[in-house]
């Protein structure tokens, strides 16, 4: 008996290789699936102005890379004494907003750099409700844990979402032509807005992702909700907030995810480099100290392999860790 609704996930005929940088923006999510592309040493940016969660933000953030904004502290608020900007995560926020600006401004450079070589850019949507700050009305990435009475709060229309991404495509398809943009929907359900809301929320992103799929750029769509809440439906596949996919869940997306991006040879290769990095964790303490050499030996060996087979893929660090230990 199948007790799980499987379907089948057409592959893309774009194949994603170490050749290929890699942007994820968006909500949790795409953090999940970045970081397994980073634990295989692939060429990959997530989230260069922190996470975020609704169509507007994510356009913003895209607009800050595209236009090359340059942030002064104009732009900045001051809560209690800390500088953050509402466009972006609280890691960038100081008690000097020239620390600040600087942060934000340098994150804008490397993130137009690393987007004009790139081959995919995958947007994940985590919900259609927005806040909106009172002072100035305009929507906000990140509240800063400031009190909720400094913001209202709405849910977007799908035709505001449909024309704001409208013009975010054609910008786009202007300026970076050779970029494939995927829309993937997180599956994470945002529950403070209630069963309902959260569900009434989704259905606005699915129907505005499906108008822009008719786009002239050929945007894609994967189906990350689906694999979480049709194929995994059962809460052995949730964290323990049974909100968030478990562990397991995240490699069984990223399974599906590698089946319908990576080719054989990428997969392999990515393989590889997750053996090299998990061996980086292998406890070595009691180990007597002609085996570590001799380990240690035999994963440079295996890193010089991979070297020679890929250039372009980057493993000083793991390189040095296995290099201080043949020295001792």
């Amino acid at each position: 008996m199948e007790l799980r609704t499987i379907f089948k996930i057409e592959e893309s005929a774009e194949k994603i290789t170490y050749n290929d940088p890699v942007m994820f923006i968006g909500s949790c999510f795409a953090g999940g699936m970045g970081k397994q592309m980073e634990a295989g040493k692939m060429p990959v940016m997530v989230n260069p102005s922190g996470t975020v969660y609704n169509p507007v933000s994510v356009a913003n953030t895209l607009d800050t890379i595209t236009q090359r904004r340059s942030y002064t502290v104009d732009d900045l608020y001051n809560h209690n004494g800390t500088w953050l900007s509402f466009n972006h995560y609280t890691d960038f926020s100081s008690n000097d907003p020239d620390i600040v600006t600087g942060r934000i401004n340098k994150a804008g450079e490397e993130a137009f750099r690393f987007l004009s070589g790139a081959s995919f850019l995958f947007i994940t949507f985590g919900t259609a409700r927005v806040y909106r700050w009172k002072q100035s009305g305009r929507i906000v990435s990140n509240c800063h844990k400031i009190p909720a009475t400094y913001f209202t709060n709405e849910l977007l229309k799908v035709s505001d979402i449909v024309t704001l991404w409208e013009a975010v495509l054609d910008r786009l398809k202007t300026l970076f032509p050779g970029l494939r943009v995927i829309f993937t929907i997180s599956p994470v359900r945002h529950w403070k807005d209630g069963a309902h809301g959260n569900q009434v929320s989704k259905s606005v992103l699915f129907l505005a992702i499906e108008e822009l799929l008719g786009h002239s750029g050929s945007p894609g769509y994967f189906p990350a909700y689906e694999l979480l809440m049709d194929d995994l439906r059962d809460y052995r596949f949730y964290d323990d907030d049974m909100l968030n996919p478990s562990s397991f869940a995240i490699r069984y997306i990223w399974q599906r995810f590698s089946d319908c991006y990576l080719d054989a040879a990428t997969a392999e290769l990515r393989n590889e480099a997750l053996k090299i990095r998990k061996a980086m964790g292998h406890r070595l303490g009691d180990t007597p100290h002609d085996r570590k050499k001799e380990f240690a030996k035999g994963m440079l060996e295996k890193i010089s392999v991979m070297e020679n087979k890929f250039r372009r893929i980057d493993l000083r660090e793991e390189r040095s860790y296995f290099q201080g230990i043949a020295d001792e």
